[in-house]
């Protein structure tokens, strides 16, 4: 399962907003991944929601601490998108153990919103290398319905990435919690090579890489879904991957690692 990741526009036009979401609904995607940090993401997708809400499952996400700032992001994201309700709420980029102590007071309030109605489901998103353990963390103190971290050939082949990943991922199947990979067709680090795509580190860009790193992914046990990249054109890649998935192999899975392993890390994300 692809879903739609909201990052691929940040800056978009608006009428190749509207191609490429009106593609990714004829391709089969019925879940949106979307959030306020993703540039005008928002305000491009909003409009065409409201037509497709029956058959859309809208995720959105929040960077904040504050319980009142929590609930007055969720509710201006809400109108934004043309939502009553979001599916799942989610506190964005939680990557550490000391950002989860900071954020007692945002997963009380999106809890709130949750029994209140504002939302169906909420979770927990990260990116750097201490993702899962935090995760794994955060599913021990709260009540969470969903994890949304990366999961790629290269990611495991650090072996205490593997580690941390399959632990989470053993906790979240006897659990049913819901899981979303992201970073699935990640490369490498730009290192000062000229951007040739949005996204923030380097992706790979013919379809057989990128299907190489989404099939892993949703080969990956615990995995549900495969979130695509902040890229309009790997976005296409991704989904047609998607579409056409067929589950890999052990053996597979581990040649997937190995041709991987030479690929220098995305981790950290670039602070500039």
């Amino acid at each position: 399962m692809a879903v739609l990741g909201g990052a691929a526009f940040w800056d978009a036009d608006p009428d190749v907003t509207e191609a490429v979401f009106a593609e990714a609904l004829d391709a089969g995607v019925n879940h949106l991944d979307v959030a306020p940090q993703y540039g005008r993401a928002q305000q491009l997708l909003g409009p065409l929601i409201p037509a497709v809400r029956d058959r859309l499952f809208v995720a959105c996400k929040t960077l904040r601490h504050s319980g009142d700032g929590v609930r007055a992001q969720l509710e201006e994201s809400l109108q934004l998108l043309g939502c009553d309700q979001f599916d799942l709420y989610q506190l964005h980029a939680v990557n550490s153990r000391a950002e989860l102590d900071a954020k007692s007071h945002a997963f009380e309030a999106i809890m709130k919103a949750r029994d209140e109605g504002l939302c169906r489901w909420v979770g927990i998103t990260g990116h750097e290398l201490t993702a899962p353990d935090t995760h794994l963390e955060a599913l021990g103190r709260y009540d969470l319905d969903t994890v949304m971290f990366p999961v790629n050939p290269q990611l495991w082949s650090d072996g205490s990435y593997r580690r941390d990943a399959e632990a989470l991922l053993a906790h979240t199947v006897d659990n049913d919690v819901g899981v979303m990979a992201i970073k699935s067709a990640a490369a490498r680090p730009w290192a000062g090579r000229p951007r040739s795509s949005g996204t923030w580190y380097e992706p790979y860009t013919t379809q057989a890489e990128v299907s190489r790193g989404v099939r892993f992914a949703l080969s990956t046990p615990g995995v549900h879904a495969v979130c695509t990249p902040g890229d309009t054109d790997v976005l296409r890649l991704a989904i047609a991957a998607a579409r056409n998935v067929t589950p890999m192999s052990d053996d597979e899975r581990d040649d997937a690692v190995v041709s991987a392993s030479h690929e220098d890390s995305i981790f950290p994300m670039p602070t500039a």
